[in-house]
């Protein structure tokens, strides 16, 4: 169901050649894609810097004229054709609520597109409606006005009982949608930006009494698909799809500073079902991606998973937190995963999962492949006791599972410790495998593949050498020498 949205009309990344963020997927050889992944990483950095000095301006289209817009619906319309005006100082809400409404009487004849010409479209926030396309051209912004009090409250997630940062309601998305079906967001790499640094100052002065509202949210929706546009400087998490089905996100660049941008993470997947998330940049604040499914006992009572869920092709930046994250809430549970191809640079910590007693649920059968590590303090970290709680009503009782999780050709430089598992007795996990691993190393400490209450085993020979607590195999899978304990525990969090 995933693929369907990415055939036919849908099919946009073709005819767009964004270097910047395509990342080889036939490549066999982990070196020649450390490489081009760091190349790939380290000009999109280059190119993003170089156009914030001069305000967005793109060199690289300097002189170009503007591509034709695909039309990709039935009926197209052009913001302007309902009094839209970009000049970055005019409030468009109005323009974006007249065009969407006349999309939303098109359904029955395919729906519309909403094509939003080069400009500065200056808005509060807006809803999005079925059998709907919103096309960013080239060189246009929309741009989220600052003032909170445009922006509505919503009551909290079902699965969070609580608004995340506070009791009560939580700030609404800057572009949402829910209940939808068959909505498109794409473009010739147009840019949503959230000016969200008024939010991240009020939220460090603890100005704000309601949770801070996300970019784009889309809720309860179905066959969704965001492609070839940029992200920026979102209030809280970028992009939230929650308990939706078939979703693509494809081609899609996230930016926000990597410190002082609090909670910003890039992709947040939360209850979700038969998703890809490929070919994409993401250097922000927080997670660059964090796959959730509901928080202790609401996550657990709301019960819905995330599963299904392919994330490959992928370069991710993260100095706060990890790269691609499973958790912390995670109580409705986390299963059929696969990462693979996927470079981790400049970041504090490059995949990790957290839960903790209270949480419930379960995070299994999650496979990651061909990952690339290039400055990285933590490389691989599984955390059982990340004690975060929306209120005292929570089950301590409630332990989750962690088991059947495989990583299967791990590279890279200057990792500081390559893996960190950190199980407990209440909490063992099962099941994991290492292979294929090798990872330079700036650290060298005895315990630099630190265990505790893990079981699981190595297939063949891998550096730095593992913990005691695995079994270890042969290339050919013959058991070599079985472990004596998997409780044992090196967990050294000095370094």
């Amino acid at each position: 169901m995933v693929e369907i949205l990415s055939l036919g009309r849908f099919h946009l990344h073709q005819n767009r050649p964004d270097l910047r963020r395509w990342v080889p997927a036939f490549l066999s050889s982990h070196k020649t894609l450390f490489t081009v992944l760091w190349l790939a990483a380290f000009a999109s950095v280059f190119i993003w810097q170089r156009n914030a000095v001069v305000g967005g301006f793109s060199f690289l289209r300097w002189g170009v004229a503007s591509r034709p817009i695909p039309r990709l619906r039935p009926v197209a319309f052009n913001l302007t054709d309902f009094g839209g005006v970009g000049d970055g100082v005019t409030l468009n809400t109005e323009a974006f609520q007249r065009a969407v409404y006349a999309i939303s009487k098109l359904g029955k004849k395919g729906g519309g597109q909403l094509n939003v010409p080069p400009g500065r479209w200056l808005t509060a926030p807006f809803n999005l409606t079925s059998h709907m396309t919103l096309f960013l051209a080239d060189d246009a912004e929309i741009l989220a006005i600052e003032n909170e009090k445009y922006w509505p409250l919503m009551p909290p997630l079902p699965s969070y009982g609580y608004g995340r940062e506070h009791h009560g309601p939580r700030f609404g998305s800057f572009i949402h949608g829910q209940n939808l079906k068959d909505v498109v967001i794409t473009g010739h790499n147009g840019t949503i930006n959230g000016q969200g640094q008024a939010w991240w100052k009020k939220y460090r002065q603890k100005l704000l009494n309601n949770t801070r509202g996300p970019l784009v949210q889309i809720m309860w929706s179905s066959d969704i698909l965001i492609s070839n546009i940029t992200l920026r400087d979102s209030p809280f998490w970028t992009l939230h799809p929650y308990d939706c089905k078939n979703v693509t996100i494809r081609n899609v660049t996230i930016l926000a500073p990597i410190f002082e941008a609090p909670n910003t993470d890039g992709i947040d997947p939360d209850s979700c079902e038969d998703m890809v998330i490929e070919d994409c940049y993401i250097s922000v604040g927080d997670d660059a991606i964090a796959i959730k499914s509901g928080w202790d006992q609401y996550g657990i009572a709301y019960g819905r998973p995330s599963m299904n869920i392919l994330i490959r092709n992928l370069v991710v930046q993260s100095m706060v937190s990890a790269g691609v994250s499973i958790g912390s809430e995670m109580s409705g549970g986390v299963s059929n995963v696969t990462v693979e191809n996927l470079l981790v640079w400049s970041s504090r910590r490059a995949v990790r999962i957290k839960t903790a007693p209270g949480r419930g649920g379960y995070v299994q059968n999650i496979n990651y492949r061909n990952l690339t590590f290039d400055n990285v303090r933590v490389g691989i970290v599984i955390k059982t006791d990340y004690n975060e709680h929306p209120d005292e009503g929570y089950d301590p009782k409630a332990l989750p599972i962690l088991k059947d999780i495989s990583f299967i050709g791990v590279h890279g430089q200057g990792v500081r410790v390559p893996v960190r598992i950190h199980g407990s007795e209440e909490i063992l996990v099962r099941n994991i495998t290492f292979q294929d691993m090798s990872v330079g190393l700036t650290y060298k400490k005895k315990h630099i593949f630190q265990c505790a209450f893990v079981q699981g085993r190595v297939i063949g020979t891998i550096f730095p050498a593992p913990c005691e607590n695995l079994d270890l195999y042969d290339e050919q899978k013959r058991l070599v020498k079985r472990s004596m304990s998997q409780n044992v525990t090196d967990i050294d969090y000095d370094f």
